[in-house]
C-alpha cells in the first residue's frame, strides 16, 4: 500500500560498497521505495553512468550530492552542508539518515528527521551527550530506529523520551540464499567431504570478531573443520591459524558464492565474544545473525545481551558463555553428537527468519512514521527569512541567471498525482507540504 510520504534518504559513502552499513541502508531504502509517494536518495556518485546504475538498482531518483569524493571527513562535511540548499531538501516531507550531522543540520534548516542507527553513540562517546539530547528532544525530530532494543535501552538511559526510540530489528533478503542447496551438496561444491563436522563463519575475518575463540576451539577439536569466510590475507587471525590443519581460511565471497558456504554448515557460528558488543562498540547484534536464521541450520553464539532479542538457548539456538573457550567447545560437540537437537534448533531458527524480512522492516519502519507525520512542520528561521535570498545565489551558481524563475502556481506532483487529489490519511501532510513549498 502506498502512504504518499516523500521521504529523502541520505547517505554519505558511495555505492555500492561491501559494509554492514550500507546494507542496511539500502535494503532499507529499497523495502521503502513500493510504501511511500516518493523515495529520493542523496548519495555522492562518481559520474553520471554511476548514478545511473544506483538509480536502476534502487528504483528510486539519486540526487548527487556536491562533494569531493576525498578525503572522508570532508566529504561527510560537504554532503551534509550543501544538501540543505537542495531543493529535494524542501520538496521531502523528512529526512531519512543514519549521520548525526546531517540529522543536525536538518533540523537547522527547517526538515523532520528519522534517525536510523546501530551503536549506542552517547555510551560509546560521552562528550556526544549533550548535541544527542538536543537533536532527539527536538520538535522536528520525528523517531530514532534503533537496530537494537539493547541500544534503545543506552538512549532511554541518557533522558530522551521513550516516544522517539523504536527498536526495529535488521533483516535479511530472501533472495540472496537462492535455493536451498543440501547440505552434501553444498560441502562437495566447495570441495569438503560431506560426512566431515563443519563450523562456518562468515563475515570479516579480524581480530575484532572475537574469533580467537574460535580459534581456540578448533585446537581441541580436531576431528571438526572450521570455515572461516571473509579473509583479506595475513592477518592476525590467519597468522594463528596457520598450524591448524582443520582451519580452512576463505576469500570475501560474491553474494552469488556465499550462500553454498552457509548451506555446507552442520553450525553456523557467531563467536561467543563480548568484545565486539563492549570492547569495540562495531557490533551490535551482528547482521549475519538475520541471513544465518534464514540457512536452517544450528547457530552457535555468545549470550551477550543484544543477541539474546533474537536468539534463545535451546530453541533456535545454543548460546555460550561468553569469552570461554570451554563454553564454546562444548556447545559444538552437544549440537555435533545431538541430532534432534541440530535438527530442533535448525527448524526453529528457519521458522523465525520468517518474519525478519527487509520488507517487514520496510511496513514496520512506515507504520512507525505516518503517525508522527501529523504534526504541523513551522519550519526554521532560515527559511522565513533567509531561505530565498539563498535559492536565488544557489541558482545563480549554477544556472547564471540573475532572476529566480517562479514556481507554476498549479503544479502537478512528480508522482504523478493532480495537485487537490492527494488522498487521506496524509492530507495535512499534503497541505503542510504546500505551504512550504
Amino acid at each position: 500500500m502506498e502512504h504518499f510520504v516523500k521521504i529523502l534518504l541520505t547517505f554519505e559513502n558511495q555505492l555500492p560498497n561491501p559494509e554492514a552499513d550500507a546494507e542496511v541502508f539500502v535494503n532499507t531504502a529499497k523495502s521503502l521505495v513500493p510504501l511511500t509517494g516518493q523515495c529520493r536518495l542523496h548519495v555522492p556518485v562518481l559520474n553520471q553512468a554511476r548514478r545511473d546504475e544506483l538509480h536502476k538498482a534502487l528504483d528510486m531518483e539519486i540526487v548527487a550530492a556536491v562533494a569531493p569524493l576525498r578525503p572522508a571527513w570532508l566529504r561527510h562535511l560537504c554532503c551534509g552542508l550543501t544538501l540543505v540548499f537542495r531543493r529535494a531538501f524542501r520538496e521531502a516531507d523528512l529526512i531519512y539518515t543514519r549521520n548525526l550531522w546531517i540529522a543536525w543540520l536538518a533540523l537547522l534548516f527547517g526538515q523532520r528527521v528519522v534517525f536510523d542507527h546501530y551503536r549506542p553513540w552517547a555510551d560509546q562517546i560521552p562528550p556526544l551527550r549533550l548535541w544527542i539530547s538536543w537533536i532527539m528532544n527536538h520538535r522536528r525530530f520525528l523517531v530514532h530506529i534503533c537496530h537494537s532494543e539493547y541500544t534503545r535501552q543506552k538512549y532511554l538511559d541518557l533522558g530522551i523520551p521513550e516516544n522517539r526510540l523504536e527498536c526495529v530489528h535488521n533483516g535479511f533478503a530472501p533472495q540472496r540464499l537462492g535455493a536451498r542447496l543440501d547440505k552434501a551438496l553444498a560441502k562437495e561444491s566447495i570441495g569438503i567431504e560431506p560426512g566431515r563436522t563443519t563450523v562456518v563463519y562468515t563475515g570479516r575475518v579480524n581480530h575484532k570478531k572475537g574469533l580467537e575463540l574460535a580459534i581456540a576451539a578448533a585446537r581441541r577439536l580436531p576431528e571438526i573443520l572450521f570455515v572461516f569466510v571473509g579473509s583479506y590475507g595475513e592477518g592476525s587471525i590467519e597468522r594463528l591459524a596457520k598450524e591448524l590443519t582443520n582451519v580452512r581460511m576463505v576469500p570475501w565471497q560474491s553474494e552469488a558464492d556465499l550462500p553454498k558456504y552457509m548451506f555446507a554448515a552442520d553450525m553456523l557460528l557467531i563467536p561467543p565474544s563480548s568484545q565486539p558488543l563492549l570492547q569495540y562498540g562495531t557490533t551490535v547484534l551482528p547482521l549475519k545473525l538475520f541471513l544465518y536464521l534464514a540457512c536452517g541450520r544450528p547457530i552457535i553464539a555468545g549470550d551477550t545481551p543484544d543477541v539474546r532479542e533474537i536468539l534463545t538457548h535451546g530453541r533456535n539456538a545454543y548460546l555460550c558463555r561468553p569469552d570461554s573457550a570451554d563454553s564454546l567447545v562444548a556447545g559444538i560437540k552437544a549440537v555435533a553428537t545431538d541430532p534432534v537437537l541440530s535438527e530442533a534448533l535448525a527448524a526453529a531458527a528457519l521458522q523465525d527468519s520468517r518474519d525478519l524480512t527487509w520488507e517487514a522492516r520496510g511496513r514496520r519502519i512506515i507504520s512507525i512514521i505516518e503517525p508522527r507525520l501529523v504534526t504541523r512542520c513551522q519550519g526554521s528561521w532560515f527559511w522565513k527569512r533567509l531561505g530565498k535570498p539563498a535559492q536565488w545565489f544557489a541558482n545563480l551558481i549554477r544556472h547564471r541567471p540573475r532572476v529566480l524563475p517562479l514556481a507554476p502556481a498549479d503544479q502537478t506532483e512528480e508522482t504523478g498525482t493532480p495537485s487537490g487529489e492527494w488522498p487521506e490519511p496524509l492530507a495535512a501532510v499534503r497541505q503542510e507540504a504546500t505551504e512550504r513549498h
